[in-house]
């Protein structure tokens, strides 16, 4: 029979402990970066943010290209928008869509890179 391992005491190493706290950050932080973290946790979302990685896009091209309709497009869309991870402008009646920033090209770049290790 296993048994998990566990500590004995309450603090074995004050220092580490000590030094560890006052490097971490606030809860909201933990809070708003598990939320950011949670959105990458959807394929179809995931998928559309690689494909606005690859080249600016409308809801129309996103749909015919993930398969998926232009309203679950438009759904997934407007949560990436609210957490800033994509931008649109308009043209005439087209709205196009892109990602936010380069930490959104970053966050899916190294997700890549440590699932193919």
């Amino acid at each position: 029979m296993v048994t998990a391992e566990f500590c004995e005491n309450e603090v074995i190493h004050e220092d580490a402990v000590s030094g560890v706290r006052a490097k971490m950050t606030d809860a909201e932080e933990y809070a708003r970066l598990a939320e950011l973290l949670r959105l990458f946790g959807d394929p179809t979302r995931v998928k559309l943010l690689h494909a606005l990685e690859l080249r600016e896009l409308c809801v129309c091209d996103l749909a015919a290209l993930l398969g998926v309709t232009k309203s679950a497009v438009s759904h997934q869309l407007k949560a990436l928008r609210l957490a800033d991870l994509v931008k649109f402008r308009r043209e005439g009646q087209v709205v196009y869509y892109s990602l936010a920033d380069e930490h959104v090209r970053l966050i899916l770049e190294m997700g890549f890179e440590h699932i193919r290790e």
